[in-house]
């Protein structure tokens, strides 16, 4: 990739679905983007995937729809972040060296090599060395930018042992952590940056909540407006509108078919 994603960014985001079609009357409602029809087969490694479209014809991530076979092994509809790797092979080594699991090996597709890992406190994640599209050789992702609308402007991991997911992710992903914002008795919130860019923040699990791993925030003009999308489109509100520091608000949500993410923007156009 071009340095405009280098090793260790975020360079695509994907909603494994129980239900590809009210999904995409979900997103389009709350965030405005156009799901695609299904891709070819043979380009998406033999399962159901839809590219997510923006308003201004990029590419938000992808969608792909759970078979009845993938649910019984216990797939459940949620959000992971794609992380850009040099070598698929040599990262899924050092990531297991590192108590880390492989649970998808490394699949060829057109638009790269692939596996999904999960860190040593189990928190899921792909891996890909992409390949640019044929006459592109510097085209670059665009699937995150913390100030636009449509994509996602903020990467946050909440994870069961904040110290060592620090010192995981900075070995094989390159992240820093330069400031901390201390917030009382839920502890630190640690930002990440990445090739000089704040991309998000980790924090550590609070004991009385079940959510662990990424939460991706989209971001929109109206936090307000997309709060009552969600609502009317069958999504819950598990917290929130609440400011936080830099005067937005954000939203923490569930779709309909169980996949938590957030929304960051201003209260209202």
């Amino acid at each position: 990739m071009t340095p405009h994603n280098p090793a260790g960014s975020f360079i695509w985001y994907e909603l494994m679905t129980t239900d590809a079609a009210v999904a995409a009357a979900f997103y389009n409602a709350v965030l405005g983007w156009k799901v695609m029809d299904p891709v070819g087969r043979e380009a998406s490694g033999g399962v159901e995937y839809r590219m997510i479209g923006r308003s201004d014809g990029g590419n938000a991530g992808g969608m792909l729809q759970l078979s009845e076979e993938m649910v019984a092994q216990g797939a459940r509809s949620t959000w992971l972040g794609y992380l850009h790797v040099a070598d698929v092979d040599a990262t899924l080594q050092a990531i297991e060296a590192d108590g880390g699991k492989v649970w998808m090996p490394k699949q060829r597709l057109p638009v790269g090599e692939i596996a999904m890992v999960a860190d040593p406190m189990g928190t899921p994640f792909y891996l890909m060395t992409p390949v640019p599209p044929p006459g592109k050789a510097d085209a670059g992702s665009d699937v995150f930018d913390p100030k636009a609308t449509q994509r996602v402007r903020w990467n946050e991991l909440t994870s069961p042992d904040l110290e060592r997911a620090k010192v995981f992710y900075a070995k094989h992903f390159g992240f820093e952590f330069n400031e901390v914002m201390p917030m009382g008795a839920m502890g630190d919130y640690c930002f990440i940056d990445h090739a000089g860019v704040r991309i998000g923040a980790m924090m550590q699990q609070p004991a009385e909540s079940p959510f662990s791993g990424w939460l991706f925030y989209f971001g929109v003009p109206s936090v307000l407006e997309a709060q009552r999308a969600v609502e009317a489109k069958g999504g819950k509100i598990l917290n929130g509108p609440h400011q936080v520091p830099g005067g937005e608000w954000i939203l923490f949500v569930v779709d309909p078919q169980g996949a938590s993410f957030g929304i960051v923007g201003p209260l209202e156009k």
